[in-house]
């Protein structure tokens, strides 16, 4: 049986693999688990882990960390003095050091979640890990999985590999709801979202195609995108060179995300590859609509023409398309949108997630 729980992750930036860790401790303390969070005084996780009182433990690792045996006895008598018997991890350079201590310390369950829809290198100390230290391995989506196997196909049994969907709190009541100041709504404009870091990967600078295309067919909009990233200086450039200031807002980062979701009209995610969309899930939870490419794990979230609309990539009429149909009908962008909701409440709570994960480490153990 579980008891006392850590999760593991050390780094600065907040994403999903950082989102999760603070979502699943704060349900599993709900559910009356010990837990506490490991992770960098720096960081964001480390900050809104004090904020829902969860104890923390300060760490800082980097790639080369798994190799000072100080330090893995250092965090293995950590884990000992806790009387930790479940560590999770979500990042790799995390789980070669961490793993360690935490198989030196005799800890139970040594867990994995992989979110990173990429090929895991092929190397002996990967090998090693999963073969002999790591108890527990999920997967955040079917794409996951198919990339973790691509180079270990012949040292990783798929059947070790459990797949367990990133969920999300659901919304106590509907009606209505906090929207955010800095979206502005002209008279009978659509307000278009995307929220991401700003990196090649999440294919921002389709969004200014995809609205050249919108202008092209008159159409009243604006289109916010929330977050930072090292692509932020150039998507600026290139928003000025077409001229599109008005059309195309940046916002920078965006703490509140309920309310950004609660001030758009449709959710629009341009990202090449994702291993889990959460962003879309948040979409879901205020019944908002989406349009995706066809790629990675988005069909597993979205149901072409169902809670959304896939497109082929790099289709950008696609999304152009789409965009004008849910626009000109409030009937259809209110459907899609509930339909969305109802696929979120059966597929993707916190609950669901939360529950899979106790009865996958209660019931399954690698060593």
């Amino acid at each position: 049986m579980l008891n006392q729980i850590c999760f593991f992750n050390s780094s600065i930036f907040w994403g999903g693999g950082e989102k999760l860790h603070l979502d699943y401790a704060i349900k599993f303390k709900q559910l009356k688990y010990r837990v506490s969070i490991f992770s960098n005084r720096n960081s964001e996780l480390f900050s809104r882990s004090n904020q829902n009182n969860i104890p923390t433990t300060n760490i800082k690792v980097n790639n080369l960390t798994f190799l000072n045996l100080y330090k893995i006895i250092q965090l293995s008598s950590i884990f000992r003095k806790q009387k930790t018997d479940t560590v999770i991890f979500t990042t790799s350079q995390d789980v070669k050091f961490g793993s360690f201590a935490a198989k030196l310390a005799g800890v139970k369950n040594i867990v994995y979640i992989r979110g990173l829809a990429v090929p895991i290198k092929n190397s002996f100390i990967n090998r090693f890990i999963f073969n002999h230290i790591l108890t527990h391995f999920v997967a955040n989506s079917e794409e996951t999985k198919k990339q973790i196997l691509v180079h270990l196909k012949n040292h990783l049994p798929a059947s070790k590999i459990q797949i367990i969907y990133h969920g999300i709190e659901l919304a106590e009541e509907k009606g209505e709801q906090k929207k955010l100041d800095t979206i502005k709504r002209n008279a009978n404009e659509i307000i278009l979202g995307n929220a991401g870091r700003l990196t090649a990967q999440k294919g921002q600078k389709y969004l200014v195609e995809i609205a050249k295309i919108l202008k092209k067919n008159n159409l009243n909009f604006k289109i916010y995108i929330a977050g930072t990233g090292e692509m932020e200086n150039e998507l600026k450039n290139i928003i000025q060179t077409e001229k599109l200031q008005e059309n195309i807002i940046l916002l920078g980062f965006v703490e509140n995300m309920e309310a950004f979701m609660a001030s758009i009209d449709i959710f629009l995610l341009t990202s090449i590859w994702e291993g889990f969309g959460f962003v879309l899930v948040e979409a879901m939870k205020k019944s908002k609509p989406i349009i995706a490419f066809d790629t990675s794990s988005n069909p597993e979230i979205v149901e072409n023409g169902k809670n959304g609309y896939l497109c082929a990539f790099p289709k950008l009429d696609c999304f152009a398309e789409q965009i004008m149909k849910l626009a000109k009908s409030d009937e259809l962008r209110l459907h899609v949108g509930e339909n969305g909701y109802d696929i979120l409440k059966n597929k993707f709570s916190i609950e669901k997630s939360t529950f899979d994960l106790i009865k996958y480490l209660n019931t399954s153990n690698k060593n």
